[in-house]
């Protein structure tokens, strides 16, 4: 039987740590454009408590999302232990494209895609290299979409990648502003033959746009005086915690009974690394849909501590580390069922289910 498998995976952490107490001094203000009342140090403290978010990391200065994107790149090649010149696909996710320090005008002609093929160094014309946007779940939707084509016969070997460097387009009067991190992942994604169902299981997408469409969006900076044509990401973070509350774990179940597929054989979830609360109320309610009060030690890896929140990259970063054994009480053994979920701008879910 044919299954795509994941046969590499590689990832770029940015070296600059950006910690919470650099933003101490920070002046924030509200949507209103009036300041918050309470202490630099309150303020880091709630905002802890609620994200899990210590540090962050960001780009060097003379870096963009094409040469993380390279980096992650060489590393899941080199991985995988493939030809670059057998590449038939290259994807690529990100939301803004390149932004060069300084300024906040993306770039995204030529496509990243396009970019990176360029820097690898891939010379086959037939390796078709294009961007897709999709939120923060533009990785795992690559991955669905090189499933779909390889399964179609299009292609016999694809590289995703997930590629951002959020730290360019934020307002840094916002407060949400230190969520976003900067980042990169990406795998080689392969059609074999395989008789002991290694691969992925099933998949599932959803795309909610009625009023959800305006829950994360590009709007002027809270500062008053801002240039109201001069944009920032922004975010409506009560709804975005009642939505995704309600809808991932909806969409997980709903993957996961397509696929006939037992809760109990679930041994790790690799979910949007967005929010400490919001993805462990996520992870609750999952498994409150299958009937069980508690949810399993260990089931759910989190990197947000150390590097935020960096979109497309989150979860190919986090799988990338566990594979590595570089995370520590977190491991895979051939065989285990892993899930990759995610959530973001759209509104978008998907979800994907992987034996290991």
């Amino acid at each position: 039987m044919k299954k795509v498998v994941i046969t590499g995976v590689g990832s770029y952490i940015p070296p600059k740590v950006k910690t919470n107490k650099d933003f101490i001094k920070s002046q924030f203000f509200n949507d209103q454009g009036e300041p918050f009342d309470a202490p630099g140090e309150i303020i880091i403290e709630k905002f802890k408590k609620i994200t899990g978010i210590e540090e962050r990391r960001y780009l060097e200065d003379d870096q963009n999302i094409t040469d993380i994107g390279v980096i992650a790149s060489e590393r899941a090649i080199s991985d995988a232990g493939v030809d670059k010149e057998t590449i038939d696909r290259i994807i690529v996710a990100h939301n803004f494209g390149d932004i060069e320090h300084g300024t906040i005008q993306p770039d995204v002609m030529p496509s990243i895609a396009s970019r990176i093929k360029s820097k690898l160094g891939i010379e086959n014309p037939m390796c078709v290299a294009y961007d897709i946007l999709f939120g923060c779940p533009g990785w795992v939707e690559g991955v669905i979409t090189a499933d779909a084509f390889l399964h179609a016969g299009h292609a016999q070997r694809i590289l995703v990648v997930g590629t951002e460097a959020l730290s360019r387009i934020v307002d840094h009067n916002d407060r949400d502003s230190m969520i976003f991190a900067d980042g990169a992942g990406a795998t080689i994604l392969e059609l074999v033959d395989n008789t002991d169902g290694t691969g992925i299981l099933g998949h599932a997408s959803m795309t909610h746009a009625v009023e959800e469409v305006n829950y994360l969006y590009m709007g002027k900076g809270n500062k008053p005086g801002a240039d109201p044509k001069i944009k920032y990401i922004k975010m409506l973070g009560r709804k975005i915690y009642e939505y995704a509350l309600k809808e991932v774990p909806a969409a997980m179940k709903y993957c996961m009974d397509q696929n006939d597929i037992d809760i109990k054989e679930i041994k790790k979830v690799f979910i949007h690394q967005a929010n400490e609360k919001m993805d462990s109320a996520i992870i609750t309610r999952f498994y409150r849909l299958f009937g069980q009060r508690s949810v399993p030690e260990g089931i759910m890896p989190m990197s947000i501590h150390a590097l935020g929140n960096s979109s497309v990259a989150t979860i190919p970063t986090l799988y990338d580390l566990v594979t590595k054994g570089k995370m520590e009480g977190h491991k895979l053994e051939k065989g285990d069922v892993i899930l990759f979920a995610s959530v973001g701008a759209g509104m978008n879910i998907n979800v994907v289910a992987y034996r290991y």
